[in-house]
């Protein structure tokens, strides 16, 4: 079973007992987070797809850690005009651990008689 999670406008495909590094999320290490932008789910066979999220479904998640990603350098010049500009930057970081993956179940109305 997997499902591909919505997080820092970014797609992710997660399954149970896998680790995940998202963008920076307001929870302290240790705390359960639930993700609920699940565009697709995978189970024994099955997909569930989402326009554009399924619902009913979520991924919860237990924080790790929090920490800054590789430094990107950013270089920035102008031809003939002696305009030089170095930039960094370190994108910050959270480590999830996938718990459980649960979806919604569909209720079809049923016919009276």
């Amino acid at each position: 079973m997997y499902a591909i999670v919505e997080t820092g406008g970014k797609q992710h495909r997660v399954s149970v007992d896998e680790d995940i590094v998202v963008e920076a999320l307001a929870a302290e290490p240790g705390e359960t987070v639930e993700l609920e932008q699940v565009c697709l789910v995978w189970r024994k066979g099955k997909v569930t797809l989402g326009a554009p999220w399924v619902k009913g479904a979520k991924v919860t998640c237990r924080v790790l850690g929090h920490g800054r990603g590789k430094k990107i350098d950013v270089f920035t010049y102008k031809a003939k005009e002696n305009i030089k500009r170095k930039l960094g930057h370190r994108q910050s970081l959270t480590r999830l651990r996938v718990e459980k993956i649960t979806v919604g179940r569909s209720r079809r109305k049923q016919k009276e008689s």
